[in-house]
């Protein structure tokens, strides 16, 4: 059970992370989904799961893909295949770097759906 317990707790912070990221409110998302605002916030505190439906959703309204939320490490860049992207990285805090990877999963995502056909263009 604690172990349940620990991916539902992961898995809300990564939904918390990434609504927030796009700038979505918890009303905003409560209300696409059609639940109180009080249960996504369960949710992202790991208090409460989410039906797959749900997950689907969320992930569709994010612009995420659902494997995004659902893995257990986040992607990782290799050194090696990067070097001038390392070494101008090395130079930021944490914080920035964490939005840099951020910043590029949502672009690696965007690039998903153009080439499924799944997002206009416009």
């Amino acid at each position: 059970m604690g172990d349940e317990r620990t991916g539902r707790v992961i898995l809300g912070e990564r939904l918390k992370e990434e609504r927030e990221y796009r700038g979505f409110s918890q009303d905003e998302v409560a209300r696409y989904l059609g639940m109180p605002p009080a249960a996504l916030s369960l949710i992202e505190s790991g208090g409460r799961d989410i039906s797959p439906e749900q997950m689907r959703r969320l992930a569709k309204l994010l612009r995420i893909r659902l494997e995004s939320l659902t893995s257990e490490s986040h992607d990782t860049v290799d050194a090696e295949s990067f070097p001038l992207s390392t070494r101008a990285g090395a130079t930021l805090s944490a914080t920035d770097r964490d939005e840099v990877q951020r910043f590029a999963r949502y672009l690696r995502t965007t690039e998903d759906l153009r080439e499924d056909g799944s997002a206009s263009t416009a």
